[in-house]
């Protein structure tokens, strides 16, 4: 059984940071492209980051320079390091899983909620 638990957010000012974390069961850490998305009040929910098991990252535009995706194996957990946060980056953060083996399958986290207030 896959379980994703996010910690991590908060309320924060316009320019501060926060770092979320997502802790992993299951070894799907090997197994799996790790991301992380968020949705807003009202809108669709958005990728912002993506880790590969080699460590590659990517990330949507409106976080570049601002975000930081890592991971620790040895911890089974992602992280999201987000610094010069903005009041449009508030929404509930989401850890995603998604293996890269047959069946290909998304396990989601339970959401942790930032606020970047202006």
């Amino acid at each position: 059984q896959v379980q994703l638990v996010e910690s991590g957010g908060g309320l924060v000012q316009a320019g501060g940071s926060l770092r979320l974390s997502c802790v992993a069961s299951g070894s799907i850490l090997s197994r799996a492209v790790m991301s992380w998305y968020r949705q807003a009040p009202g809108k669709q929910r958005e990728l912002v980051a993506t880790i590969t098991s080699s460590g590659s990252t990517n990330y949507v535009e409106s976080v570049k320079g601002r975000f930081t995706m890592s991971r620790d194996d040895a911890k089974n957990t992602v992280y999201l390091q987000m610094n010069s946060l903005r009041p449009e980056d508030t929404a509930v953060y989401y850890c995603n899983a998604r293996t890269i083996f047959l069946p290909i399958r998304d396990y989601w986290g339970q959401g942790t909620q930032v606020t970047v207030s202006s």
